[in-house]
Order: C-alpha cells, then structure tokens, then sequence
C-alpha cells in the first residue's frame, strides 16, 4: 500500500537545522554590526581611522616636517578658531536649527572691540574691556536671531541669512572699511603667549569644547536640545518651553563668535570686517562630518571636535605640499558629500549625544 500524505504536512513540519542557523545567526549579526557602524564608537572610530589616513598622507608627502611639534600646534591653531564657533554651531544643529551669520558676527565683533573708542576705555581701565565688548556683540547678535527665530516665526536661514548681511554691512560701516589696529600690549601679549608649551588660542578652544561637551551630555538643557531636534512638537508637549530655549542656543551660538573674534583678534592684532568671512560654512562641513545629524535629533561635540582637526590637517598637507586651495575645496566637497551618505546609511533618527 503506497504511503499517504497528510494535508497540511508541509506547513507544519518544523525547519531544519540549516535554516534555523540563517534566521538566527545571520540577522542578529548584521544588525548588531549596523548598530556598531551607526552608533558613538563607530563614528568615532571612523573619524580616527580618517584623521590618521591624512597624517599618514601628510607624513609620506611632506616629510619629516610634518611631524615637528611646532606643525602639530600649527595645525591646532588654525583649529582652534572654527573649532569654537562649529561647538556653538553643533548646538543649534543638534535641536533642528542653523546659523548662517555666525562668521559675520565674528567679523563685527572684532570690528567693535577695536573701535576707538573701545580701545580708549581699555587703555585707561584694563585690555578686558575689549573681551567684553566682543563677547556682548556676539551674544546680542545671537539673541537677536534667537528672538526673530523663536517668536517671530521666521525660519532660522532666512533669519541667520539676514543677520549674516547686515552683520557684515554694520562692521564696513563702524570701520569705514578700514583694518583697526589693537594697540593694547597687554591683550597682544596674553594672547600671544603659551601655557604648558601651548598656545593660549589652543587652550581656548579645548575649555569651550569641554563645556560644549558637559552642556549636551551632562545638563537639562542638553537632554533638551536633543529633543527639541529629534521632535519639536513632542517636546513641547512634554512640558520644554521650546521658543525660550531656541532663543538661547542662538544666544549660546552669538558668544562663540564673540569668543572666536576676541581670538583672532589675538592672531592677527587687527579687527577687520573680512574676519570670519564663509567661517559658517567651515563650521556646517565640521559639524556634520563629525556626525551630528543636520535634521537634528542627534549631536556630537567629540564629532566636532575630530571634524574640525580633519580639515584643518588637511589643509596643512596641502600647504607643505604648495597645492592648490582649488584642488583643497575638492577635497573637502568630497568628504562632506561623503559623510552625509555615510549619515543617511547609518543614522538613527533621534537620540544619540557624545
């Protein structure tokens, strides 16, 4: 008698081993290298694995040189100016927003410290006054675009895009295009001088990282920062006053430029309206290859930080190399381009801080 099969037999015999091995193994293992990829130490990672490839171009192409601890603080200080004005920028761009001016408040700020009749109350007090004066600029600049943005309900690159304008067109006005010379010593000086072997500006930029870095990761405002970026009508509903806290990451990204003009005030001992001009962009590039997602949601001043340090060697290897800065911007396009396919591959929506 020839032997039956039950109806419904396939279906419910159970899968075999090889197939329980595919569903169990395999899966697991791509999401988890997924996770690895889009998550803090993958980024990070990457971005070390990055910087190291461009020290190694620098060292086989440029020599010996490029290893010299004065190229190495080279390096930091051309870093350390955008470094400062991209940690005010991460903050805007992790809560959704942008700031298009903050080059052009740079470029005032350093214009109203040096005016004459700055320069003269600090002659006759003490060269803070010039700080002051810069730092107030750029946090009043950056108030403004907070109020304008937040209750005024005008989007943040029209509104940044208009301060960028007249920020720039206020500072040929108060300097009659002219370069204003510090006269002070004292500021020169201290500017100038080095602590532990470093310079000043470098240790700057390391202190507004570090509390860029505690604001996002250790405070309220950072845990709301992120979630104003990641779902901005959520987290009004969650109880966040999402207008006045806007207002201040503005207000947070205007005193970077205030602090970035007092420290190329110190570099170049002159205030000029061309300081900080297309420094936004530098800051954007930096900003969002060191993995802060531009939609907002996600922030990283580690990112920023390594971001910054790649393209300021970069731009190092070019110049030992006498490259063209043609060719330069290429290059940076390149890595831009790439770390956004890299961002929408492995990104999450919402969450991350670093």
């Amino acid at each position: 008698m020839s032997e039956q099969t039950t109806p419904g037999t396939d279906i419910a015999t159970p899968p075999g081993p090889e197939t329980t091995t595919t569903s169990v193994a395999e899966i697991p293992q791509q999401s988890s290298l997924r996770r690895l990829l889009g998550g803090p130490v993958g980024r990070n990672a990457g971005l070390v694995v990055a910087l190291l490839l461009i020290v190694v171009v620098g060292a086989i192409t440029a020599g010996d040189t490029f290893f010299q601890v004065s190229n190495m603080l080279t390096i930091l200080r051309q870093a350390s100016i955008i470094g400062v004005i991209s940690v005010g920028m991460t903050l805007v761009i992790t809560a959704g927003g942008i700031d298009l001016s903050v080059g052009s408040v740079m470029g005032l700020a350093s214009i109203a410290a040096t005016l004459a009749v700055t320069q003269d109350l600090a002659g006759s007090s003490h060269w803070i006054v010039m700080v002051v004066v810069a730092l107030a600029i750029g946090l009043a600049a950056g108030l403004v675009n907070g109020v304008v943005i937040s209750y005024g309900k005008v989007v943040a690159f029209m509104a940044t895009l208009a301060m960028l304008v007249a920020a720039r067109g206020l500072a040929e006005i108060l300097a009659e295009r002219r370069t204003l010379v510090v006269e002070s010593r004292g500021f020169i000086e201290f500017m100038n001088a080095d602590f532990l072997g470093v310079d000043i500006l470098i240790w700057i930029f390391a202190l507004v990282a570090a509390a860029g870095w505690l604001i996002l990761n250790r405070t309220t405002f950072g845990r709301r920062t992120v979630a104003i970026g990641g779902n901005r009508e959520a987290a009004r509903l969650a109880g966040i006053d999402v207008k006045r806290h806007t207002m201040w990451l503005y207000a947070i990204a205007g005193l970077c430029a205030g602090i970035a003009a007092v420290m190329i005030l110190g570099r170049t001992t002159a205030g000029t309206s061309t300081h900080g001009t297309l420094y936004e962009l530098d800051a954007i590039a930096a900003v969002v290859v060191g993995g802060t997602l531009l939609v907002g949601g996600r922030g990283t001043v580690t990112g920023t930080v390594f971001g910054v340090l790649i393209f300021a060697t970069l731009t190092n290897v070019f110049v030992q190399n006498n490259l063209s800065s043609s060719v330069q911007a290429v290059a940076k396009g390149v890595i831009i381009v790439v770390a956004v396919l890299l961002q929408q591959r492995f990104s999450k929506p919402t969450g991350a801080r670093e």
